[in-house]
């Protein structure tokens, strides 16, 4: 179909007409003018007037495409129905004190938890195109770090830059969940989900996991529960030598939370366990079917300016055509 972009360049059309007519005559000017005789002024005039005719013409033809090209014509194209791939998903991430333990090994070395998470997590979302993601960060009590966007580097930049300490050392996995529940907001054609990795049990916030999950459950939020740490194995934390790494993870109110909600609880114990995982993620969560219909769109504003320079160019070889057959 074929329309303009512009339509109302098209009242500019009569403007060459209005100037001409409202501009100062010369009758109104003090300058004054040397009749030549009746005979030179009949052939003049005729002369004149037949080239002016032909350049009135070019001028017309001129503006008016000027005129439509500021009108910019458009050509569109059928619609296309274009899937609108993507799921809307909240990451969860503990900062708690006991996520320095140093329990999990990583190219070859044992490092903290954190370190492991953000490797993992960070390659994660790279992979989450078409996705919206958001990041929840909590300690003492939840924040959120990122909202729900498609800005994936965003996202990969708040976590890589998250620090133990940084909402306390507490664990509040209530408070998580709920402000996950708070963000999702009311999108009912999304799949919403929340993956929660922690490595202990809840110790501090205003809300209880029990309680954020009746409202996660309400909401339709789907939660998939990770727990971090090595299973027992001695490791290094930030008061020393610890002999019991990954012993402290709630992994029954962990489980709870993730049957109740449709998800899945999962155990990390090493960053094949959490690669493994987001793998699981990829098959258990499938892409909705929401669609969006666009029309592409093809400028034509270049056709009237190329028609010009062709009038241009035309005009200026019949002046040169001209006076050469008259030398």
């Amino acid at each position: 179909m074929f329309e303009f972009s512009w339509p109302f360049a098209f009242l500019l059309l009569p403007l060459p007409w209005l100037i001409a007519k409202f501009k100062p005559s010369i009758a109104q000017t003090n300058i004054n003018i040397r009749m030549p005789s009746a005979a030179k002024l009949q052939l003049a005039s005729t002369n004149q007037l037949n080239k002016r005719i032909k350049v009135s013409l070019v001028e017309t033809l001129i503006w008016l495409l000027l005129v439509t090209a500021a009108a910019n014509p458009t050509w569109l194209d059928d619609p296309i129905v274009v899937p609108n791939e993507g799921r809307d998903i909240m990451l969860a991430v503990d900062l708690s004190a006991s996520m320095t333990e140093q329990d999990m090994e990583y190219q070859g070395r044992l490092v903290d938890r954190l370190s492991v998470v953000k490797a993992v997590v960070s390659d994660f979302i790279e992979a989450r195109q078409g996705d919206r993601l958001g990041l929840i960060l909590f300690g003492d009590t939840a924040f959120l770090q990122t909202p729900l966007t498609r800005d994936l580097a965003t996202v990969s930049q708040m976590l890589s830059e998250a620090q133990i300490g940084l909402v306390g050392r507490a664990t509040a996995i209530g408070d998580a969940i709920g402000l996950s529940v708070k963000r999702f907001g009311k999108r009912e054609q999304s799949n919403k989900i929340l993956i929660l990795l922690t490595d202990g049990q809840n110790t501090a916030g205003n809300l209880q996991p029990e309680e954020a999950l009746i409202l996660a459950r309400e909401e339709g939020i789907k939660i998939y529960t990770v727990g971090v740490g090595s299973d027992g194995r001695r490791g290094f934390g930030l008061f020393g030598f610890n002999s019991m790494a990954g012993s402290s993870i709630d992994e029954k109110t962990l489980q709870h939370i993730a049957k109740e909600t449709g998800g899945q609880y999962f155990r990390a114990k090493d960053v094949e366990g959490l690669q493994q995982i987001y793998a699981m993620l990829d098959e258990l969560e499938p892409i909705s079917d929401e669609t969006q219909t666009f029309r592409p769109k093809i400028s034509l504003f270049y056709i009237p300016l190329l028609a010009i320079l062709g009038l241009l160019f035309v005009a200026q070889l019949s002046l040169v055509l001209r006076t050469k057959l008259r030398g």
